[in-house]
C-alpha cells in the first residue's frame, strides 16, 4: 500500500504541473500574438528605410560619422536575452554566442577594450556574476518596449561611437522567424556598411534628392539605426514568447505522457494488491477448513 500511496502522490504532483504548464502556454500564446503583430508591423517600415538607404550612393564620398570604419581597438557588444526563463534554449544560445564573441575579440583580435550592454535579466545576471565588463543593463526595456526608450539607448550608443569610445558595435539576439524557429543573430550595428553588390545597384531606384544626398544621408542614417535597434528588441520579444509557448507545450505533452504511465503503474499495483488480498483470504479459509 506504501507503493500505491507514492504513485498517487506522483500523479497529483504531475497533474498540478500539467495544469501550470498549460496555463503558462495560454498566457505565452496571448503575449506571442501581440509581439508577433508588433514585429510584423515594424518590418515593412524597417525594410523600406533600408531600401532607401541602399539607393543613396555612399561610394562617392557622401558619408556620415556612422560610416567611420577605423581600426578596431574598442568593441561594444549589446546582448539581448529575456527577463524570465522557461523558454528552452532561447537564453543559453545568446549567452553562448556572446561568450564566443568575447573570446574572439580577446584571444584573436586582441582588442584593448571590450565592453558589454545587456538587455534582459538573464544576460545581466550571467555576465554580471562572471566579472565581464558590463557597463550598462537595461532590463526594463523589455517590460513595455517603446520606440522612444529604445531610440534613446540607440542614440547614446551612436554618440559613443561618434566620440570614438567604440570602434565597433555588435548586436547579439534571437531573430523571430515563426513560433517554432528562432534564428540566433550577430549583427554589426556600427560602423554602417553600405551595400556595394551588383544586385543592389541593379535594383536602385532613380530618386531626385532635395536638398541633396549628404543632407538626406545625415538625417536618414540615425533614423534607420534607431528603427533597426527597435526592430531587434521586437524580434527578440516575439522569439522569446514563441520559444516559451513551444516549451510549455512540450512540457504539457510530457506531463500527459507521464500521467498515462503513472496511472498504468497505479492500476497494476492496485490489481496486484487486490490479488494478494484475495489469495490471503482464500489461504486463510482453506487453513480453517483443514
Amino acid at each position: 500500500m506504501a507503493n500505491l500511496k507514492e504513485v498517487r502522490t506522483r500523479i497529483g504532483s504531475v497533474s498540478s504541473t500539467q495544469q501550470i504548464t498549460s496555463a503558462m502556454k495560454m498566457v505565452s500564446a496571448a503575449k506571442f500574438r501581440r509581439a508577433q503583430n508588433a514585429i510584423l508591423g515594424m518590418r515593412p517600415y524597417s525594410a523600406q528605410l533600408n531600401e532607401i538607404m541602399n539607393d543613396i550612393d555612399v561610394e562617392d564620398g557622401v558619408v556620415t560619422p556612422y560610416h567611420d570604419n577605423r581600426k578596431v581597438e574598442n568593441v561594444l557588444l549589446v546582448v539581448v536575452t529575456s527577463n524570465k526563463g522557461l523558454c528552452g534554449a532561447f537564453n543559453s544560445n545568446v549567452i553562448k554566442e556572446a561568450t564566443a564573441r568575447v573570446n574572439h575579440y580577446t584571444d584573436e583580435e586582441k582588442v584593448l577594450n571590450l565592453q558589454m550592454i545587456t538587455i534582459g535579466k538573464r544576460a545581466s545576471e550571467f555576465f554580471g556574476k562572471r566579472k565581464f565588463n558590463v557597463v550598462e543593463s537595461h532590463d526594463g526595456l523589455l517590460d513595455k518596449p517603446s520606440f522612444d526608450a529604445v531610440a534613446n539607448l540607440a542614440d547614446n550608443i551612436m554618440q559613443a561611437f561618434c566620440d570614438k569610445k567604440y570602434d565597433r558595435v555588435e548586436l547579439i539576439y534571437n531573430q523571430f522567424k515563426n513560433s517554432l524557429v528562432q534564428i540566433l543573430s550577430t549583427e554589426q550595428f556600427l560602423p554602417v556598411e553600405p551595400k556595394k553588390s551588383a544586385a543592389v545597384t541593379a535594383k536602385r531606384n532613380d530618386y531626385i534628392y532635395e536638398p541633396g544626398k549628404a543632407e538626406i544621408l545625415r538625417e536618414m542614417v540615425p533614423l534607420t539605426l534607431r528603427s533597426h535597434f527597435y526592430r531587434v528588441i521586437l524580434d527578440s520579444l516575439a522569439a522569446e514568447h514563441g520559444a516559451r509557448m513551444n516549451a510549455m507545450q512540450k512540457a504539457t505533452d510530457n506531463a500527459t505522457e507521464l500521467l498515462k504511465e503513472l496511472k498504468l503503474s497505479y492500476n497494476k499495483a492496485r490489481q496486484a494488491a487486490i490479488t494478494n488480498e484475495i489469495i490471503e483470504i482464500v489461504s486463510g479459509s482453506e487453513a480453517l477448513k483443514g
